[in-house]
């Protein structure tokens, strides 16, 4: 395997969702923290969830932009396509179906639980991030999130 450098010019890690409780109903976080990864190639998400409840869960959407800002007229946000989802047989032209993603993590048990996602490739097509997350699994008690970012 071929040594990855650190081409990202920021600092690791990168706070994406700083440890707090979950919105409960399946509510996802209003204003997710936006932050950049120009010039990144790989990003790994390094998540710890603690449930609040029996069967507790967290969604999350993760939202990628190819601009490094908001453009008026124009979609800014992306989530991520679902992988795996192609179909097909030997001899014949493959049916790819195209789907919004969303990662769900379900505790296995009580106290906090890690979990690492990725890594991510993009080779540098995506300007900024943001992870918008939701307590899904045990919604009238919501648990929490923390999510830290490692780019490369």
């Amino acid at each position: 395997m071929p040594e990855i450098q650190n081409l990202w010019p920021g600092a690791n890690p990168v706070t994406v969702r700083a440890s707090a409780v979950l919105l409960g109903d399946s509510a996802y976080d209003a204003s997710p923290t936006e932050f950049s990864t120009a010039n990144c190639s790989y990003i790994t998400f390094y998540i710890t969830y603690t449930r609040g409840g029996q069967g507790g869960a967290v969604s999350m959407h993760f939202e990628y932009s190819p601009r490094a800002a908001d453009a008026v007229g124009v979609e800014n946000w992306f989530r991520m396509q679902c992988d795996g989802c192609e179909t097909g047989q030997a001899g014949s032209d493959a049916t790819v179906t195209l789907q919004r993603s969303t990662v769900i993590y379900t505790s296995t048990g009580d106290g906090a639980e890690n979990v690492v996602f990725g890594p991510i490739e993009f080779e540098g097509t995506v300007e900024r991030m943001r992870v918008a997350c939701s307590e899904t699994g045990a919604a009238g008690k919501p648990g929490t999130v923390h999510i830290v970012a490692y780019m490369t």
